[in-house]
């Protein structure tokens, strides 16, 4: 039997332009954006809870890197412990359209209500909060 893992520490996205990238996670989503690494040439990072998001640069991507780095590839849900009609609100108020939802899903564990979003790299962002049963 293999070594058992115990959680996410990060993850990596490849994006098209630092920036906005950043504003959005900050605006948007309230995550805080952070650099960290060499004070020379500073890799930046989005804080959440206890986990957090690299961020390459594409063509400036740090090694080592995923085989396909590229922008818009990634597929991510983010659990929120704040009740859907009030994302619903606040994605008006930021003028972020909702693609999907709220729909029901499956969670890791167990089911979840979601909704469905893009990041200005078009990588798809779903919101979900856990269904009472």
């Amino acid at each position: 039997m293999p070594p058992r893992l115990a959680s996410l520490d990060h993850l990596v996205l490849t994006v098209a332009d630092l920036n906005k990238t950043l504003g959005f996670y900050r605006d948007v989503l309230g995550m805080h954006p952070a650099p960290f690494g060499e004070p020379e040439n500073p890799r930046w990072a989005l804080y959440f809870g206890a986990q957090k998001i690299n961020l390459h640069v594409q063509g400036h991507e740090f090694d080592p890197k995923a085989q396909h780095p590229l922008p818009g590839s990634a597929d991510l849900c983010f659990l929120s412990d704040v009740a859907l009609s009030e994302w619903q609100s606040h994605l008006a108020q930021c003028d972020v359209p909702i693609e999907v939802g709220p729909v029901a899903r499956t969670g890791a564990t167990g089911p979840i209500t979601s909704l469905y979003i893009r990041d200005p790299d078009r990588n798809l962002i779903e919101i979900a909060a856990i269904t009472p049963e």
